[in-house]
């Protein structure tokens, strides 16, 4: 805990770039020692000037001491570069982080099949589709998905690994308890819960646009390739790939469509070279090899749902018509109650409650009894799993029929 402090100190002192507080570690060994030496030994660091040595002059470990009862305080841990648990792949980028602020369940990233996954903000319905669809293939298959939290493409990453029961791994670009965007807020609990998030900015940090470049390097520095979904040709994702690029990693794109704004950027890696992915093998097909005991080879498709009915895009057309001479309207897929479901008693709860009839939100709330937080919780998954439809006003149906 002493050691740690210094490690704090150093990580937090201002004006000092990334790269010199790397090249002091380099010429002093460990931060305790930096922070007794003398101010003249301090210019044997190229690059030191009078300004940056006076900055180290500073030797007030208040701060450390806030941010390890703030740590404390939010169930987070502390590694550093020289700790053991510190990825390999990580450390050996140009411009690792001093330490990082762990929630969480931190894999082996050096023994995992990890995949960075990115894109736009404002990501198509069709990129998100595809986000989600890759992120569950993968994590099912066995890859830990890597991303950044923000809205879009990333958010549909990580809930497709939640999806397949996979880890994922969220890379924020400030504290742990500034939640950023707010309306991530359980997103974030169910992959701390599930999975691990990482920071290497303390708690308190508010999450600046120039932090988000900056922690791009770290998304792709933890992985062996970045796939992007989508992205316009200045993109938070196109800066993550080029990090990649230079930290050796692979980059794959899913196409866009030509023309389109989005994926301007994105389709231009591709003409560049990148990988082009349609489904999770293109990806994983490439590390299977060198991973046996972490990929399975048998490629994953979405799970049929509700017990083994077919899911309705796979459900033939119906032959007969009816007698107006219109086409038979297509049969909802069967959920059956009585079996093995894997619903919790708040979807099942609402399942019922929405039988036979349209509910809008808030009556859905006040019938039940169960808490908004709740409700909202339990039709986001419905919604995922293809059991229930939103439709305007907030009013939701179910998609399926009941068994």
């Amino acid at each position: 805990m002493a050691q740690l402090k210094y490690w704090l100190w150093l990580a937090n002192l201002p004006k000092l770039s990334n790269q010199m507080k790397l090249s002091l570690l380099d010429r002093f060994g460990q931060p305790e020692k930096i922070y007794y030496a003398d101010k003249e030994e301090y210019f044997l660091v190229p690059g030191m000037n009078r300004a940056l040595a006076q900055v180290l002059e500073d030797k007030n470990l208040a701060g450390a001491d806030r941010i390890l009862g703030d740590c404390d305080r939010l169930g987070l841990r502390i590694i550093t570069k020289q700790d053991v648990e510190y990825p390999d792949r990580l450390r050996n980028i140009y411009d690792p982080p001093l330490l990082l602020y762990i929630q969480g369940r931190m894999p082996r990233f050096d023994e995992e099949v990890a995949i960075a996954m990115v894109g736009t903000r404002r990501a198509s319905p069709y990129a998100m589709e595809m986000g989600e669809k890759l992120a569950f293939q993968m994590a099912g298959l066995g890859a830990v998905i890597v991303s950044g939290l923000a809205v879009g493409g990333d958010a549909a990453a990580h809930r497709g690994a939640l999806r397949a029961g996979g880890l994922t791994a969220a890379v924020i670009g400030g504290g742990h308890d500034v939640i950023y965007p707010k309306e991530h807020r359980y997103l974030y609990e169910d992959i701390a819960a599930r999975g691990v998030i990482l920071s290497e900015y303390p708690p308190g940090t508010e999450h600046l646009g120039g932090h988000f470049p900056v922690r791009n390097r770290i998304i792709s520095g933890l992985s062996l390739g970045v796939v992007v979904m989508e992205a316009p040709e200045r993109s938070g994702a196109l800066i993550t790939a080029s990090r990649a690029l230079d930290q050796g990693r692979d980059v794959f794109v899913v196409p866009g469509q030509v023309g389109d704004h989005r994926c301007a950027g994105s389709n231009a890696l591709l003409r560049d070279g990148a990988g082009v992915v349609t489904d999770a093998w293109d990806v994983l097909g490439g590390y299977a090899g060198k991973f046996p005991h972490k990929i399975r080879s048998l490629r994953m498709e979405e799970p049929r749902r509700f017990g083994g009915a077919p899911a309705p895009a796979e459900r033939p057309e119906p032959d007969k018509k009816e007698k107006s001479g219109q086409p038979a309207a297509p049969e909802k897929p069967l959920l059956d109650l009585s079996g093995d479901h894997g619903l919790t008693d708040d979807q099942l709860c609402i399942i019922k409650a929405l039988e036979g009839r349209t509910v809008q939100v808030d009556d859905l709330i006040e019938e039940t009894q169960i808490p908004t937080r709740r409700v909202l919780s339990a039709l986001t998954v419905l919604e995922l799993d293809r059991i229930v439809i939103q439709e305007s006003g907030k009013r939701f149906s179910l998609a399926v029929a009941l068994q």
